[in-house]
């Protein structure tokens, strides 16, 4: 399928993950974004929630109920968690596809999905047929999806650096230790206490201990990948930053494993891949700043017996809507990279 243009709403704009959507769909060439929606701000222009769009994108926001009668090919669903699976059940997927950027797609099965957020799921029928959207692992999938299912930030990262290493077996499933770090917008644009700029600022903390919901996501996918479950240590951890995750995972090296050879396994895993660049030294979050880029670096420490990856993402990029369009493009049957060349900005 390779329409000139199709038609795509956003419901939940006002949110970091809603605006930066915003900035990559208005130039994009094969876009029309006909919609977006929010409940709390409807009737009021779009940049005047994000003044950064006065001139670019002043439309007047609408609720979801206003999208009934509109013709579209695709919705892109950034609203929170539980939202999205309510949507989900009461429309369907007969009327457009569906990118959603919430957790509620991602994980199996509906008594996970309960374990890790604490509710039921109420659209457990769709399940089945949601496709995790992390190309570089799903692209052939993705294309003829319905329902996408957007990976989170932090498994994003922490997956494109460990599954080739698993795939090939250069490591072992047992004992793999994932920190990450990331910056404020991660938490979304509601303030809260944890992200209040006199305690975020000149400061740095661990959250989500022993029990973050992106651990079985991570998990399940990288079970997928070595063929067999993983049990892994995930810590999550808040810089005094907006933007971008630097993910840092140890694991232990299979015999005969070297820098040589787990390096070998990312350039041949990603040769092919636009936005997986892999790098000869550990790469920092500005490297990859408002970009699609995810940069990653392997290597192995005979002293202490573990590989070492890095991998750094813009968070709300490649880490959300950044993803969410490539997803879109490989669905609609467009280049990968249509409306997502935009290069870092460093500094």
């Amino acid at each position: 399928m390779n329409p000139d243009r199709i038609r795509v709403a956003i419901l939940g704009a006002t949110g970091y993950t809603g605006s930066e959507l915003v900035r990559l769909l208005t130039p994009h060439p094969g876009v029309d974004l006909v919609a977006v929606t929010s409940e709390s701000r409807a009737g009021e222009p779009f940049s005047a929630v994000h003044p950064s769009f006065r001139g670019i994108e002043d439309r007047a926001l609408v609720t979801v109920a206003d999208l009934e009668d509109m013709d579209l090919d695709l919705m892109f669903l950034a609203l929170p968690h539980r939202v999205s699976m309510e949507f989900v059940r009461d429309h369907g997927l007969q009327r457009c596809r569906i990118i959603d950027l919430s957790g509620d797609f991602r994980l199996p099965s509906a008594e996970m999905y309960e374990a890790w957020y604490g509710t039921p799921h109420v659209a457990s029928e769709f399940l089945g047929e949601a496709v995790f959207g992390l190309p570089e692992l799903n692209r052939t999938a993705i294309a003829g999806a319905r329902l996408v299912a957007n990976p989170g930030c932090y498994p994003t990262s922490a997956i494109l650096a460990l599954a080739p290493l698993l795939e090939r077996n250069q490591v072992s499933p047992e004992g793999i230790v994932i920190d990450s770090k990331s910056g404020v917008t991660g938490a979304g644009a509601t303030a809260g206490e944890g992200t209040h700029f006199p305690r975020v600022f000149g400061n740095f903390s661990a959250y989500g201990l022993l029990g973050h919901r992106h651990t079985p996501e991570i998990e399940h996918v990288l079970g997928l990948v070595a063929g067999e479950e993983i049990d892994l240590l995930f810590t999550p951890h808040l810089l005094p930053v907006d933007r971008g995750i630097l993910t840092t995972a140890y694991a232990r090296p299979r015999p005969g494993v070297d820098a040589e050879s787990v390096t070998a396994a990312l350039h041949e895993a990603y040769a092919d891949e636009p936005f997986v660049r892999v790098c000869p030294t550990p790469p920092g979050i500005k490297d990859v700043r408002g970009s699609n880029y995810c940069d990653v670096f392997a290597t192995c420490d005979p002293r202490t017996d573990r590989v070492v990856t890095v991998s750094v993402i813009d968070n709300l990029v490649k880490g959300a809507a950044g993803q969410a369009v490539q997803n879109l493009n490989i669905m609609f049957d467009w280049p990968e990279t249509t409306g997502l060349n935009q290069g870092p900005v460093n500094p």
